[in-house]
């Protein structure tokens, strides 16, 4: 599977660790951008970015952030076939319901709210979980 990696300034720190660690762990990571710590970036250039290929590329995974990763799902989501779950820390629980009830393929992280090892949790857990299949699910994500 493929997973790319996007976000900002804020989200910078977290997706270098997050990206050497995800390598060294054999998943197949393209990183995006930002590619320098630039306070003066602007989240959507990456993500919008990513979305797109991950819309493009059935099976594959984005995994964005900033300082919320608020904005960031909100930007992936405006990609026709991108469901983007945010989280922020807190249960995990979330991060699985994202994926089995709805399909989610990015991953939206609020890198001022979590450590590097509830951020890899999260995305291990994402990229781990399938979605159930279940007919009142598929209705649903079908509407949008």
């Amino acid at each position: 599977m493929k997973i790319y990696l996007a976000g900002d300034h804020a989200f910078f720190e977290l997706k270098e660790k997050l990206a050497a660690e995800l390598t060294a762990r054999d998943h197949h990571v393209e990183d995006l951008g930002s590619h320098v710590l630039d306070a003066d970036d602007d989240y959507p250039d990456t993500v919008s970015l990513c979305a797109a290929r991950v819309a493009r590329e059935p099976g594959s995974f984005g995994i964005v952030g900033g300082g919320s990763g608020q904005g960031e799902a909100m930007v992936a989501n405006r990609t026709k076939g991108i469901r983007a779950a945010v989280f922020y820390g807190g249960p995990m629980h979330i991060v699985r319901l994202a994926r089995e009830h709805n399909d989610a393929n990015v991953l939206s992280l609020g890198a001022r709210f979590m450590s590097v090892e509830e951020a890899l949790e999260a995305v291990e857990l994402f990229l781990g979980t399938a979605f159930s299949g279940d007919a009142r699910h598929i209705r649903r994500i079908e509407k949008f």
